[in-house]
């Protein structure tokens, strides 16, 4: 048998295994054609759409992912920025706050000062006034136990002018003195 003879039966097939047969092979490149055909009208373009879909879908999540990810960049750039921003307010606040205090420190300790100084003077003249006072009282006393005493010694009554007189002498006289 030739290789291009015509087989029929399987069983002549299983045979010669290398035989080639025409029709076997042009009704099968037929069919193969025809299905082809079909798939490439019918089964093909729903396959490419739905493939050339999900690229797209995928591309558009990726380009979405991307830009996703660019702002978010962006945002902590910005935040970064507005962080940064506010350690600098923070911290200059912060130096404005102690040089005020310092200054409000400095200022409360004169005026401090200030007051104690004035309190110690004030001080000062009220024991002199004091003082004064104290040792008039005591010069008018001590005239009036002289006056008593003189007028015992005298055995006659001082007027409230000489009494008066004497004390004025007693008070110039120890003024005089620096008592």
């Amino acid at each position: 048998m030739s290789d291009f003879s015509f087989v029929t039966d399987f069983a002549t097939l299983a045979k010669e295994p290398t035989s080639f047969y025409v029709l076997q092979f042009g009704g099968t490149l037929v069919v193969f054609t025809l299905a082809v055909l079909v798939l490439r009208q019918l089964v093909w373009p729903k396959i490419l759409g739905a493939l050339d879909e999900r690229e797209a879908k995928i591309l558009g999540e990726i380009n979405a992912a991307e830009e996703a990810r660019k702002r978010a960049d962006e945002a902590l750039k910005e935040y970064e920025s507005s962080l940064a921003e506010a350690r600098a307010e923070a911290n200059a606040l912060i130096e404005k706050t102690k040089a005020d205090q310092s200054r409000l420190a400095a200022e409360l300790s004169a005026k401090a000062e200030a007051q104690a100084q004035d309190l110690m003077t004030e001080a000062r003249r009220n024991i002199e006034a004091m003082k004064k006072a104290a040792v008039a009282e005591l010069y008018q006393e001590a005239a009036r136990a002289a006056t008593q005493m003189a007028e015992k010694i005298l055995e006659r009554e001082v007027s409230p002018q000489d009494q008066q007189r004497l004390v004025d002498d007693a008070v110039s006289t120890f003024s005089g003195s620096g008592a």
